[in-house]
């Protein structure tokens, strides 16, 4: 089995480091190609304006300068022999779920690799940041192999991935798993105006604290309980209830 890795938060993240041992664990045939730099909230998008710069790390490893979309599209149309038969994004530093997988280039990455065809799994690790970044990798090191052994042989219908969140708290502390729903959050993003040097504005965007709509089947209840959540995602964007009254209204 050919694997390909990648992720959002950059050839050097500590997520990467993570998969990779898992990956090994898989095949002895992974390849990585990950951004160059932090791509983190860049969602689907692609480098259209500039070129893509690719430079080889060692042994099926490289790095590009662009977007976890087009280190897919790379790998799978420039880099690997052959497309592979596989895709792991991430693991990613933080959860990816609810509202934010619109957001995530972690998620971005298996989307695209949907896309190509490809069998994609996304992993992303909760972390706290209530005193500093703490992400503890140990509970996706632990618990994503098999999780991954489970869901590999499942045939899942033409344009869907899965969507993996380990929860933050010790390994031996997890719940177990849940398949879940994508869950819904209440506010989001907001604007924080600052003053540099020499008292011009300038702005940055911050998480407020955020409220969820509490339904046991979505994914942030599954994390609050202490469960890993394995929620399957497709790229058909249609609502076709909504769609079957517009055609009635039309008719």
């Amino acid at each position: 089995m050919r694997i390909l890795l990648t992720n959002d938060d950059g050839i050097h993240g500590p997520g990467l480091a993570v998969l990779q041992k898992i990956a090994a664990e898989l095949s002895d045939d992974v390849w990585t190609v990950a951004p160059e730099t932090d791509q983190s909230g860049l969602a689907h998008s692609l480098t259209l304006s500039e070129p893509l710069r690719l430079r080889q790390m060692g042994e099926k490893q490289f790095a590009l300068r662009g977007t976890p979309t087009d280190c897919v599209i790379m790998a799978v149309r420039e880099v690997l022999p052959d497309a592979p038969d596989l895709i792991l994004s991430g693991i990613n530093s933080g959860a990816n779920m609810a509202d934010d997988v619109t957001y995530s280039g972690t998620i971005a990455a298996a989307i695209e690799g949907t896309l190509q065809g490809v069998k994609s799994i996304a992993l992303s690790q909760t972390g706290r940041y209530d005193n500093g970044r703490y992400f503890p990798w140990e509970v996706a090191e632990r618990h994503a192999l098999p999780l991954i052994r489970k869901l590999l042989p499942l045939e899942l219908p033409e344009g869907t991935f899965f969507n993996l969140n380990f929860p933050c708290c010790t390994p031996e502390e997890v719940q177990g798993v849940r398949v879940t729903t994508q869950g819904k959050l209440e506010s989001g993003l907001s604007v924080e105006k600052r003053t540099d040097g020499r008292g011009l504005p300038y702005y940055w965007l911050t998480f407020r604290e955020r409220l969820s709509a509490f339904d046991h089947d979505s994914d942030l209840n599954a994390i609050g309980e202490n469960h890993v959540s394995v929620t399957p995602l497709k790229l058909d964007l249609t609502d076709h209830a909504v769609r079957d009254r517009i055609a009635e209204a039309l008719a």
